[in-house]
């Protein structure tokens, strides 16, 4: 067998292992139990990737998460590792020929999310693999009190009884103690290896600015370090304002988002992984499998929604080992809004069955259909239709898909929508004359009677359903009555796809998610309360505050963060400030944003200043705001 060191090199090109991988990896090789906590950046793959690679058989790798599934096995499959993912959406039948190419193919790795091990063929099936590894990524969904909690995962623990000699790997980059604890009993982990990597990053200074002008900030703070850097943001909008504003300042920037088309995503992340612009402003769609080395700074914008994909966030920084800055930059009216914005978009158990009764009449699924039925779909034209509020709407629906209801997929598609040109008598006459367009034709009718009055939204998935057709046969049929002038054919960018897992029934559904709901919004409302307790505390390290967050407790302070730069810089008298303030006005007339740039005090000393200068007469502010010395 080779060692764990070979296969690094060989298939890696590293010389040598982080800690505490290769601790983790010989645990594994032991065939223990093992839980590894590694904080973001740590190399967390690694360690399931190489011991696999060192025993015959499949490693089963269970994660929620799509995009990075397909990153892992594109990034193994460039190394010449066989290796394939059983995402959501994928067919049963296609489903068949994947699970026969993992028996029968030579395939080394096996990635699937947690909702595939409910359906109990596809566990009759995994029992005949020869299983070396089963590895849980992002375990704290695991746990009921770990961020993103998905029941599916529950069902791992099953696993156990058909691979009892075969280890476990849980593996995730935040947890606190009590998820830690909660993961392994309910994975059912025997005597397991426990292995942490600790929280701190030396070299990254944590910073919290509480400011009403954030672009000049940010300004400043994007000119005194020219290198890479992340700007993160709570929605779409601010995306692309914010690149805007920065472009029109002289500062290179990009953007990224869930709404871009896969292009666009890979054009703009290329961008910036070039270095042909400085900045990515970004949702937290951005990031994952992202290792850049040497980003400079990350600036969070707006309030995150909890500290750790804050800390994931920020730790994107920095990885290098140069020194780095995470940056959150806020004000007072942020705190208000955060509290109104991700408090009121938690959906209670009404609004939860509201939305999938209302979702399924939109798609016209009777009770008891809908399996793996796949749907386009524009979340904005369905909130119009019943009047229902976007960001709660999309609240429910994230926690439907975590709950392995539906699968609710971010990708570019086209909305059609169009208008008949012609009256309906002419219709009619042209269905008699071309039969082969009738079936096509009458569904659109009958799922949309106000295609004469105004521009409708076509959903060409139902169309296909209702007319035995399939997807392509509708839109040529449509592009050609288009051309004839028989409709008005308007497409536009649909930003998402809905797959539904289950068939329909309503209040069974529901009432079984109900109790994680309700758990899910305790949990998200404590979350975001240690954000802005994080935020407001201004009497301790925030290095500090971050590490016992997640039950790493320490006495030292960082020494770079916001906090004790400001603790360790000697105090200025106010004398001291006003003379260097009049020395500046005697040279020219200036703003507070002036002298605050050309004096290194902290912002209030020198507002104290010029208001201890002006009570004294010493200085005047003109009708431009412009202070001068007074003659």
């Amino acid at each position: 067998m080779p060692k764990p060191i070979e296969i690094l090199k060989k298939y890696w090109n590293h010389d040598a292992f982080r800690t505490p991988q290769e601790a983790i990896i010989n645990s594994v090789l032991e065939g223990k139990d093992t839980f590894g906590l590694m904080p973001t950046g740590g190399g967390k793959s690694i360690t399931f990737q190489v011991p696999a690679l060192m025993m015959e058989g499949i490693c089963l790798v269970i994660s929620p998460l799509v995009a990075l599934m397909k990153d892992q096995v594109e990034n193994l499959q460039s190394k010449g590792i066989k290796a394939i993912a059983l995402t959501g959406g994928i067919h049963s039948e296609e489903l068949i020929d994947l699970l026969d190419n993992c028996q029968y193919g030579n395939y080394k790795f096996l990635y699937l999310s947690p909702e595939r091990l409910q359906s109990d063929w596809v566990l009759e099936r995994i029992k005949n693999l020869p299983i070396n590894l089963i590895t849980i990524d992002e375990a704290h969904c695991v746990s009921q009190w770990g961020h993103d909690f998905r029941p599916a995962y529950l069902k791992i623990a099953k696993l156990k009884e058909f691979f009892p000699k075969t280890p476990f790997l849980a593996l995730t980059a935040t947890a606190t103690s009590k998820v830690q604890e909660d993961i392994i009993a309910q994975l059912q982990m025997q005597n397991p290896q426990v292995y942490t990597k600790s929280f701190a990053r030396e070299n990254l200074a944590y910073m919290v600015f509480n400011v009403e002008d954030k672009l000049n900030l940010l300004e400043q703070i994007l000119k005194k370090n020219p290198q890479p850097a992340i700007l993160y943001v709570n929605n779409r909008k601010s995306c692309s304002e914010t690149t805007l504003q920065l472009n029109a300042l002289g500062y290179s920037s990009t953007y990224y988002h869930g709404g871009l088309s896969a292009k666009e995503k890979e054009k703009n992340r290329m961008l910036w992984m070039d270095e042909k612009v400085q900045v990515m402003v970004a949702t937290n769609a951005f990031g994952m499998g992202i290792d850049k080395g040497n980003v400079k700074t990350v600036v969070h914008l707006h309030i995150p929604s909890n500290l750790e994909n804050y800390y994931q966030e920020a730790g994107r920084a920095g990885r290098n080992g140069e020194k780095a800055f995470a940056i959150l930059l806020t004000n007072p009216s942020n705190v208000i809004h955060a509290e109104s914005q991700f408090i009121s978009i938690l959906c209670d158990k009404a609004f939860l069955k509201t939305v999938y009764i209302k979702l399924c009449n939109y798609f016209q699924i009777a009770y008891g259909e809908g399996l793996d039925e796949k749907f386009t779909f524009n979340i904005n034209h369905f909130c119009t239709k019943y009047s229902f509020p976007v960001l709660k709407v999309y609240n429910a629906l994230q926690f439907l898909d975590r709950q392995g209801i539906l699968t609710l997929s971010q990708e570019f598609s086209e909305k059609i929508t169009l208008q008949f040109s012609i009256p309906s008598k002419e219709v009619m006459r042209y269905i008699s004359l071309n039969p082969q367009d009738e079936e096509v034709l009458l569904t659109i009718l009958r799922t949309n009677p106000g295609v004469y009055e105004s521009q409708s939204v076509i959903n060409i998935s139902l169309i296909a359903k209702k007319s035995n057709s399939d997807e392509s046969q509708v839109l040529a049929i449509l592009h050609k009555l288009n051309e004839k002038g028989i409709i008005a054919l308007h497409a536009k960018n649909n930003d998402a796809s809905i797959t539904f897992n289950e068939v329909r029934e309503d209040d069974r559904t529901i009432n079984r998610v109900a109790k994680y709901l309700e758990a899910q919004n305790e949990l998200k409302t404590n979350q975001l309360q240690s954000v802005l307790n994080y935020i407001k505390e201004d009497s301790q390290c925030r290095s500090k505050l971050l590490l016992n967050y997640f039950g790493e407790k320490t006495n030292e302070d960082c020494g770079v963060c916001s906090y004790c730069i400001s603790k360790n810089k000697k105090q200025v008298s106010t004398q001291t400030i006003a003379f260097e303030i009049i020395e500046l006005l005697k040279k020219e007339e200036l703003n507070s944003r002036d002298i605050q740039k050309s004096l290194n005090y902290p912002k209030d000393a020198i507002i104290f200043a010029l208001q201890v200068l002006m009570e004294n007469d010493t200085i005047i502010m003109n009708p431009t705001n412009l202070y001068s010395i007074k003659k």
